[in-house]
């Protein structure tokens, strides 16, 4: 691939993309780029106070966005809150031309979504499966749909061992600090995995019931976004967050830069489909995207899906349309 910046992102005047986690970080640069070529621009967002400010700054750089740019309250935590944004977006909209699955956590202070999952697998993963089952029929009525979701560098230590179930009310204190915290971030990994295997074998079967969806993954690289500071531990050890900024600010590149592989994912022409973009640096840590590389087993067909059947029972969300 050579080199490529935004500035090539084609023209998406009359298109509808919806981002999540956009009201900060990579997924507010992901929908300041999208909204800047011309599309209408949904930011799905936890808090809507936080969206509105994100669309206010959004239009202020972007005075012709104005009108197209707007707020989706969305809680990837809670089932009912992802079934309420689907449907409040098909009222707003007939189609979806673009999804990116961006919004993350990455080792939080709670441990459960409202649902009972393991926090950071029931919000990066399962939130992000039930929605875009729930959008899915937007998606298939749009000409030519592109799902990007974002996974990480983290997913390559995973392993396929997946939390369905909830840690129990005394599992911490089975563990040491240190302990604890690593198995909080092998959670993280393992939920980035399950991100990875989930947009394959979406695009797997989207190809095999011959819809004109395409479904990418990407990862930003080492990118200088609130995510590293915010994790439960830089949140109450103030040596460790000093330290996480310092490292952060010294080798992230700009959370600008780091929605690239996203943006390439979502808009490039040459891409049909199963793809993983990353940025072409050293270790994938920065620079323009290109092909990144996945572990065997995210590209293991066979994990992927028995992780799709129990990600179905799990949250109720069939993907009927694709078995038809």
């Amino acid at each position: 691939m050579p080199h490529w910046t935004p500035e090539e992102m084609p023209d998406l005047t009359g298109r509808v993309a919806m981002v999540t986690g956009a009201s900060s970080g990579i997924g507010f640069q992901t929908a300041l780029e999208l909204a800047r070529h011309g599309a209408r621009t949904l930011l799905a967002v936890r808090d809507p106070h936080r969206g509105e400010s994100a669309r206010e700054r959004i239009t202020a750089v972007i005075p012709s966005a104005r009108g197209l740019v707007e707020v989706v309250q969305l809680d990837l935590a809670s089932l009912d809150s992802i079934e309420d944004a689907a449907a409040d977006l098909a009222d707003r909209t007939a189609a979806v031309d673009i999804l990116v699955n961006n919004a993350g956590v990455m080792v939080p202070d709670g441990r459960t979504t409202v649902d009972g999952f393991e926090l950071q697998f029931g919000t990066n993963h399962l939130g992000h499966f039930a929605l875009t089952g729930r959008v899915l029929p937007l998606l298939l009525a749009a000409e030519s749909a592109r799902v990007v979701t974002v996974s990480s560098l983290t997913h390559r230590r995973a392993r396929p061992v997946w939390d369905f179930e909830p840690a129990s009310a005394n599992a911490k204190e089975a563990y040491s600090e240190a302990e604890w915290y690593r198995h909080r971030v092998s959670a993280y990994g393992r939920s980035k995995l399950a991100n990875l295997l989930f947009a394959r074998e979406l695009d797997r079967k989207a190809k095999r019931a011959r819809f004109g969806l395409a479904s990418v993954a990407a990862h930003p690289g080492y990118a200088a976004t609130g995510l590293f500071t915010k994790t439960s531990v830089s949140r109450h050890n103030l040596v460790v967050s000093g330290l996480s900024h310092l490292i952060t600010k010294a080798t992230g590149q700009r959370a600008a830069t780091g929605a690239w592989p996203s943006l390439y994912a979502a808009t490039h022409v040459d891409l049909f489909g199963g793809e993983y973009i990353g940025p072409r640096g050293p270790g994938e840590m920065r620079g323009a995207p290109t092909l990144a590389v996945m572990s065997e087993i995210a590209q293991d067909e066979t994990v992927a899906a028995a992780l799709w059947d129990q990600s179905v029972a799990a949250t109720g969300v069939g993907y009927e349309e694709l078995s038809r």
